[in-house]
Formats: structure tokens, C-alpha cells, sequence
């Protein structure tokens, strides 16, 4: 595990030498190489499940965000407020329990919110990894659920020059993008630059219509100088993204049971109150040194997040919570191999981080922390078995202001020094060149967030009154994995599975009543309900399989299931299960190639899809907090061509059908589902979008 891992550490992660989509080339992912600043591993030789996907592969999908686009892989699944706003969830765990790494560096985002998403430019995505379980070995806290590896496309030295423009559009909230990509190299030199740009209007379904207030606008400007010696690399990474969402309420005329419509015009690309403006500002330096016998990584980085929430109050645009946050991000490794085989990694790496309040409403207190992380990892092969393992240390110190509001005290000042310990080993034994065998076992660690300990007011767009506990601990995980991979001419099947117990799982509770206006500092006509942060020991067990059966060269039939189980020990009834579990999930899909090598129209495909959720029975109903959800099936369909001018790439076109025959559905993660009650139907909530269908247009220049 420690050697996949620490492909993180690197932003010049490589696309698998076939560029054919990922998803359906199972039968070659034993021989994907994944590639890191110590150097390369074949994924079969990896001890905890990974899940890859390429730049191409989501070419073949339509979404409208990133995690959206991801978010159909085994074992993933995305906490969604409408089409602007997502964030990942692995095996039934997210928000601050999941890291997302782009480039090698963490992001950070302040995303412990409900209405958080992440800020990073799809387009500017060259290859995805997922990783499954604690993590925390390498990235301290927070990577107790898994990681989400964004890497960009790594640079090209030479003498080279390249553009190219992509564009698409979706028929159901009229999403229009485009992107505009240039780069080249002279040559130890090389560089690269990106500007994209997003909207969208409000997305429909059959059973609401258009759902107001959920259109958003995304911009984003990316690029990168890097610098080629003998010595190693120095790579400059700057990136500046504004998301420009609005909030969906999901209100209702209590007589007729329509959506309350706040402005006139339904498909209006403007943004509707309330919504948020999202920027998001990065800049990274990764340097690698090849010393004698050994690799040094140093990498540092600064990011500035700002988030601002803004209502409508007398006809005007009030700005209510207004976050920022600034993070320092740090990380120094040595990697070195000594003569009889083992590679020792030892290193320290963290963040420093500074978050102000400098709106006129409240909701986590001002503070800044400090996290210190040192570790050491080994792995070596011996004959068929391959070991790694590895024991890391972090400390954090987290420091929160006072405020008094209005005369009175909102926040109290107080100090936290948290530390956790945690450490994994695993091995992966190959019985023969077509059986692999894993198992893994591992400790990880995340510390609560200050959402969680200082929280004291109204979460706006989630109707709740949110109160924190500084008292809380820290939570503490410890996973087995066990996995099988086969391969063979025709199948490949692979087979994950996993028992995690968590000490101290951190969750929202529902009191049983609302609060009062004088109570919550709300307004005067607001009636939220009372949440308080508590925790429990939990446990989560499942896994995933997936399986590619490959008949005959051009045909290719996939099929996954996931299922993950989680509940709170030593709860009975309503109070039993954890919030935000996905359900059984099933996914087929078919896939026929055309064409191959051919000089006009290449790489021509068709192919067809399912997916099915299973009703979800098992949610934490305790007051109410959440309620089971119907299961349903989706059916969507994709084809794509390569436009040619003697085997030369011109053009690639890309369409696909989501949900094909319009199925009025809810997804058990989706915050909308808890809107107001339908007096005309019965039905609580928004639903999902409805049909849609999507045009892609990828146009290359190179020179």
C-alpha cells in the first residue's frame, strides 16, 4: 500500500501507454503501471483495492461536475445538492473523512459543509486514482475513508507545440462548456495553460419541472512551467477557479404543491438568491532530486479559499456567511533501495491553516491549527509475495477565537492538541500469473473539524441550527481488506473486501424539537431544526466486484456490485444505522468497438448501460433525521468516433443518453431529497434530474 500511496506525492502521474478506456480494458489493469516520485509499481502488486480512470475514459460519460463524474465507480458514491454541488463518498464514508489530492496536494476547501463542493476544473484532469480505505499512513487526518487522486496530464519535453478546444452541451439544464488548452516545450522546458468556462440553467425531471435555483457558473484558469535537468524536476503550479452556485430550497405552494418559482424565468442562466461565489486560489512548487542511491521530494504549497453565502434582503444582496480560509501545505520525503531489495520512504509533511468570519452571520468560530505528520514506510518482493508496510505519527494543534454577537457570546475560545498514531501492513501473493491474492490491515486517524467542535448557528441551505462539542475525540479506524484479482484470455474478475471499525464516529444527531428564534440568533420568521455533533463507535463492512468478460476482440461486458453495511454499536432502533450510507448498487454495461486503426473514422463505439440501486432500508431514522428511499434503475446509452485525415486525430465526437426513459427518482444521498412535503402527491423533496443528453466535441492541434 505504502508504495501506492506515495504516487500521490507526485504531479506527473502517467496515463497507462493504451489509451483505450480504462473501464472496459479490465483484462490489462494488471499490467497498469502506477507511477510516483519513488519510482513504479504494477497496480497487481498493489495490497489495498485502486480503482483508475483515465482522461478518455471520462470523455465516454456525461456529468456536470467532477465528482459527478466518478461518481459511478465501485464503491463511490456523492453526497449532491442539485447539478452544481457534490462531494465523494467512499464505502459509506465522506466529507472530511475522504482526501482530495490534486497534483500532490491536498485540497482545502472548507469542505466539512453540506453545500461545499470541489474546486477543481474537470477538464484540467489527465488521470484519476482512488484509493479505498485508511490512508492516513501517508496523509495524516482526514484520509480515514480513502483518498481521490486528481492528476494532471504529465508535460512533454522537446521541441513540441500543441492547442486544443473542447465544447460540450446537455439538453436537460442546457450546460454549455467549452475549454481552451495551449502548451508546449523547448527543450528541457515545457509549459502549459488552460482557461475553462461552465453554466447552466435549472435542471427539470418529470415529476417537478424545472427545479428553481439550481443553475451555476464555473471559470477556471490553469498552468504550469516545468523545468528539466539531470539533478531531477521543479514543476510551477498555479490555478484560479470561481464556482458561481445557487442554493436550492426546494419550497412549495402549500395549495397546489409546485415548486415556488423565484423568478420569472425558468431557464435563466443568471443566478437566482440565495447562491454563493466560490473562489479558490493555488500555487505549488514540486521539486524532485536525484541524490546517490535515493530520490528527495520537497513540495510546498499556498492556497486561498473564499466562500461567500449572499441572500436577498428589501431588493438587495446581502452577503451573510463569508468564509476565508488560508492553508499552507508542506511535504519532505527521502526514498532510497538498498542492495538486497527493500525501499525505505521516510518523511514529514502537513499544513498550517488560518480561517476567518468576515460576514454578518455565524456558524463555525475563527480559528487556526498546525498539523506535523512523520512517517517511514518499507516494501520489498519476495518471489511471489510482496510486502509493504509502514508506522506514521501526527500531531495537530487547533486554536479557536471568541466572538460575542450582538452582546452576546457566541463562541468561546478554547485549544485542542490532538495526536494519532497510525500504521499499516499488507502483502499480495501470486500463486500463479493469473491469481492474485491480497490482504491488508490497517489503523487510521482523523481529528474532529472545527464544524464539528465550535459550530453555533444556522446552516444555511440545510434548514438546521448546528451545534458543536470541543470535547469531542478523535476517531480511530481499523480496516482488514481482503481482495482477489483472476485474469485470463476472455474475464477478469476482481474481488474486494472490507471490515472497518471506526472508535469515535463523529455525527450529526436531530433533537426532537425547533428552536426558537432568541435561541438560534435567526431570524424572526425562521423555525430550523436543533442538530448537535455526538459520536459513537461504529462499524462498516462490505466490499465491491467487478468483472469484464471479453468474448471476442471488439465486444466487451462489464458488470460491478458495491454494498457497504454501516452501523453505530451499542444503538438500538431509529438510532442504529449511520447517516449517509449509499445502497446496493449494481452497474452493467456493454461496450461494442467499430473500428479500430481505421484512416477516416477510428476508434468508433457503441454501448449500453444500467444501473440499479437497491431501496435503502437502513438509515439513521432517530427524529426523523433521515427516511428510506425507493430503489430504482437507470438505463443510458453513449457512442463516440475519432474524425481522421490519414490516421491523424482531428476531431473526437462523443454522445450520450442518461437516463433514457426519464425515471423520476431520488437518490438516497441527495440533500434535496429532504425539501418540503408535495400537499398535491404525498412525496417529500426534490427529485433527480430527468433525461438528459449530452454532445462532447474535442478538437487537437499539434504541432
Amino acid at each position: 500500500m505504502a508504495m501506492l500511496l506515495l504516487s500521490a506525492f507526485t504531479a506527473s502521474a502517467q496515463e497507462p501507454a493504451d489509451s483505450t478506456d480504462l473501464f472496459y480494458r479490465h483484462l490489462s489493469l494488471r499490467e497498469v503501471v502506477v507511477t510516483g516520485s519513488t519510482g513504479q509499481t504494477k497496480l497487481k502488486h498493489t495490497t489495498t483495492p485502486v480503482t483508475l480512470l483515465s482522461a478518455r475514459d471520462m470523455h465516454h460519460h456525461s456529468f456536470t461536475n467532477l465528482i459527478d463524474g466518478i461518481a459511478h465507480l465501485p464503491g463511490l458514491a456523492q453526497i449532491s445538492t442539485g447539478s452544481g454541488i457534490a462531494k465523494p463518498v467512499i464505502r459509506g464514508l465522506g466529507y472530511n473523512r475522504i482526501i482530495v489530492v490534486n497534483d500532490g496536494i491536498r485540497q482545502e476547501g472548507q469542505q466539512w459543509g453540506d453545500e461545499h463542493g470541489i474546486e477543481l476544473d474537470d477538464n484540467s484532469v489527465g488521470s484519476v486514482q482512488v484509493l479505498k480505505g485508511p490512508a492516513s499512513l501517508l496523509y495524516g487526518s482526514d484520509a480515514l475513508g480513502g483518498v481521490v487522486l486528481f492528476n494532471s496530464k504529465p508535460p512533454a519535453y522537446g521541441e513540441t507545440f500543441f492547442a486544443n478546444v473542447a465544447t460540450e452541451y446537455q439538453t436537460n439544464n442546457g450546460l454549455f462548456g467549452y475549454s481552451l488548452n495551449t502548451g508546449g516545450s523547448h527543450g528541457d522546458v515545457a509549459w502549459d495553460v488552460r482557461y475553462s468556462d461552465k453554466m447552466a440553467h435549472s435542471y427539470k425531471n418529470a415529476a417537478d419541472g424545472y427545479v428553481p435555483n439550481t443553475q451555476f457558473r464555473q471559470r477556471a484558469v490553469n498552468g504550469l512551467l516545468s523545468l528539466r535537468r539531470k539533478w531531477g524536476f521543479s514543476r510551477l503550479r498555479m490555478s484560479y477557479f470561481h464556482l458561481t452556485p445557487s442554493i436550492a430550497e426546494g419550497e412549495r405552494d402549500p395549495e397546489t404543491g409546485q415548486l415556488e418559482q423565484p423568478y420569472d424565468k425558468t431557464k435563466r442562466y443568471a443566478h437566482g438568491t440565495p447562491f454563493q461565489q466560490v473562489y479558490h486560489y493555488k500555487a505549488a512548487l514540486d521539486n524532485m532530486v536525484y541524490l546517490a542511491g535515493g530520490i528527495l521530494n520537497i513540495m510546498a504549497a499556498y492556497q486561498h479559499n473564499i466562500r461567500k453565502e449572499m441572500e436577498e434582503e428589501d431588493g438587495h444582496t446581502e452577503c451573510g456567511l463569508h468564509f476565508l480560509l488560508h492553508t499552507i501545505n508542506y511535504n519532505l520525503h527521502y526514498t532510497r533501495t538498498n542492495a538486497v531489495g527493500w525501499k525505505f520512504t521516510a518523511g514529514i509533511n502537513g499544513m498550517a491553516q488560518r480561517s476567518s468570519n468576515k460576514g454578518d452571520e455565524y456558524l463555525i468560530p475563527a480559528y487556526r491549527l498546525f498539523d506535523l505528520g512523520t512517517f517511514v514506510t518499507t516494501e520489498k518482493t519476495f518471489g511471489r509475495f510482496d510486502i509493504n508496510g509502514g508506522i506514521r505519527f501526527d500531531t495537530r494543534w487547533l486554536h479557536s477565537y471568541s466572538l460575542i454577537d450582538e452582546g452576546k457570546q457566541r463562541f468561546n475560545a478554547f485549544s485542542r492538541q490532538i495526536h494519532g498514531l497510525t500504521a499499516s501492513l499488507g502483502t499480495a501473493w501470486h500463486p500463479s500469473d493469473k491469481v492474485t491474492l491480497k490482504a491488508n490491515i490497517s489503523r487510521g486517524f482523523r481529528a474532529p473539524n472545527m464544524s464539528e467542535l465550535g459550530s453555533n448557528g444556522v446552516h444555511e441551505g440545510t434548514l438546521r441550527y448546528e451545534v458543536g462539542n470541543y470535547r469531542l475525540r478523535p476517531e480511530f479506524s481499523h480496516q482488514i481488506d481482503l481482495g482477489l484479482d483472476y485474469t485470463n484470455k476472455w474475464i477478469a474478475v476482481q474481488l474486494a473486501l472490507f471490515a472497518n471499525r471506526i472508535d469515535n464516529y463523529i455525527y450529526l444527531e436531530r433533537g426532537d424539537q425547533s428552536v426558537t428564534p432568541e435561541d438560534t440568533h435567526a431570524d424572526d420568521d425562521e423555525q430550523l431544526s436543533l442538530f448537535r455533533y455526538t459520536s459513537g463507535d461504529a462499524t462498516l463492512l462490505g466490499g465491491e466486484v467487478s468483472v469484464d468478460f471479453h468474448p471476442i476482440h471488439r465486444l466487451h461486458l462489464g458488470t460491478s456490485f458495491s454494498y457497504v453495511g454501516a452501523r453505530l454499536m451499542h444503538k438500538e432502533g431509529d438510532s442504529r444505522y449511520l447517516p449517509f450510507t449509499p445502497p446496493m448498487r449494481w452497474n452493467t454495461d456493454i461496450k461494442y468497438e467499430i473500428t479500430h486503426d481505421a484512416p477516416t473514422l477510428n476508434n468508433a463505439y457503441v454501448s449500453v448501460g444500467m444501473e440499479m440501486n437497491a431501496r435503502q432500508n437502513r438509515f439513521l431514522a432517530a427524529n426523523n433525521t433521515e427516511t428510506a428511499t425507493p430503489g430504482y434503475t437507470l438505463f443510458h446509452a453513449s457512442a463516440g468516433v475519432d474524425i481522421c485525415r490519414r490516421y491523424k486525430t482531428i476531431a473526437t465526437v462523443v454522445l450520450t443518453v442518461d437516463n433514457l426513459f426519464d425515471k423520476v427518482y431520488q437518490n438516497h444521498l441527495s440533500r434535496l431529497k429532504y425539501a418540503d412535503l408535495n400537499t398535491r402527491t404525498g412525496r417529500t423533496g426534490v427529485f433527480n434530474m430527468g433525461r438528459n443528453i449530452t454532445m462532447k466535441l474535442v478538437v487537437p492541434f499539434n504541432w
